[in-house]
């Protein structure tokens, strides 16, 4: 027993976080010292060593620990070297059609998983948005929506990998739950954004975009090539997220060869840390609250208050993502928590992972929102005129998917 019972640790432990999100302190800080600050308040002095030990020599926190820092790698190195303005350029020169340009940018900048990367496609889109009289709402929205599109069925998103990781579903059979909700999206998308808007006519000469497009696709693949290397080492040849990702890295340097200057550039940048630290936190987070009984005692009062398993699993990572303005602190609260009620069979996870990603996606303090909104002085109002019945279109999806698949 700790200096409290582990409900009031709880409660005390999840003010904190909520203090700190508040405060807009980095998730991975805000998620490790939270765990540490619930690991005293209810466990015994001489366990925490344990669980500290237990937590960072896990296979599974290694492995994912190691993924996220990758992949966050990866993304700094799009950025640095440029390769991202060169993927973009060429895939507008590739696409002649502003309605699969403004849809396609913000997805494919989207693979680059960085924090409020929105505002890396929101210059992009622009020109093609205005071409087809998009105004400041449907700009905002357009750029928000189709960016978090990819994430769902993305096996290098970092989300994705610690829902895997905290249920203990492999990777493919969350994805495979998320195709429906992600073709829910485009549909929903495409009919919100373009079913009134008309697509302005291209006056290009056929002959210049032939002797173009040859050029312009070899860019794009050739930018492509990192990304798409780690997705067929993961999904084809089955290796680790963590060894994909660094073979990315490998692929990327062999295609720009950065100066040693860009090659450290994203290694003295603290988001590399501050996302790669929210991964150990996350696993922290989980390891505490099961060694120190929480996960049960949470379980029974679930059990005893009759409440289903679908309205548990849409309710509580929805509203924590919402709250916390992060899928990954939502998920890695939620799992916790519930683990004691329920059992994470695949549609119960995927579940889960889709209602804290789309509560997410809709809170006031998800820094894509902002930012965008901000770029394009959207007042949040008219934003959420379009943003709302999007999300209830796709948590319907996902509710007929988790009884159907």
């Amino acid at each position: 027993m700790g200096f409290v019972d582990p409900l009031t640790a709880l409660a005390l432990s999840f003010a904190f976080l909520g203090m700190l999100v508040y405060k807009r302190v980095n998730l991975g800080i805000t998620l490790t010292s939270s765990a540490l600050l619930l690991s005293v308040l209810a466990m015994e002095p001489r366990e925490i060593p344990n669980v500290l030990l237990e937590t960072s020599t896990s296979t599974l926190t290694i492995s994912l620990v190691s993924a996220t820092f990758g992949i966050m790698l990866l993304s700094q190195l799009y950025k640095e070297t440029n390769l991202v303005e060169t993927m973009s350029q060429s895939l507008s020169e590739v696409v002649n059609n502003s309605k699969l340009v403004v849809s396609l940018l913000p997805a494919i900048i989207g693979l680059l998983p960085v924090a409020g990367g929105a505002l890396m496609s929101a210059p992009l889109i622009e020109t093609e948005a205005n071409k087809l009289r998009l105004d400041k709402g449907m700009k905002t929205y357009v750029n928000i929506w189709f960016r978090h599109i990819i994430f769902p069925v993305y096996p290098m998103s970092q989300v994705l990998i610690l829902t895997a990781a905290l249920t203990g579903i492999s990777l493919a059979s969350l994805i495979v739950r998320q195709i429906p909700v992600v073709m829910s999206m485009i549909v929903v998308g495409y009919l919100v954004a373009f079913r009134k808007t008309a697509t302005p006519r291209n006056d290009s000469e056929k002959n210049s975009v032939h002797a173009c497009l040859t050029a312009n696709l070899k860019s794009l693949l050739m930018t492509f090539s990192p990304i798409l290397t780690m997705i067929f080492v993961v999904a084809i040849l089955r290796i680790d997220v963590a060894i994909a990702a660094f073979i990315g890295i490998a692929v990327l340097i062999l295609i720009t060869r950065p100066s040693q200057e860009t090659l450290s550039m994203p290694l003295r940048n603290k988001a590399l840390y501050g996302v790669t630290l929210a991964a150990y936190g996350a696993m922290l987070l989980r390891h505490v609250t099961i060694a120190s009984g929480i996960s049960d005692i949470l379980g029974r009062l679930i059990a005893n208050a009759n409440v289903s398993e679908v309205a548990l699993l849409l309710t509580v990572p929805a509203i924590l993502g919402f709250l916390v303005g992060s899928p990954s602190g939502g998920i890695a609260i939620s799992v916790p928590m519930l683990a004691g009620a329920l059992s994470f069979a695949a549609p119960a996870a995927a579940l889960l992972y889709i209602a804290a990603y789309l509560g997410y996606i809709g809170a006031p303090t998800h820094l894509c929102l902002v930012l965008t909104a901000d770029y394009f002085k959207c007042p949040l109002g008219r934003l959420y005129k379009y943003l709302i019945p999007s999300l209830g279109a796709s948590f319907a999806t996902a509710i007929i998917v988790y009884f159907l698949v």
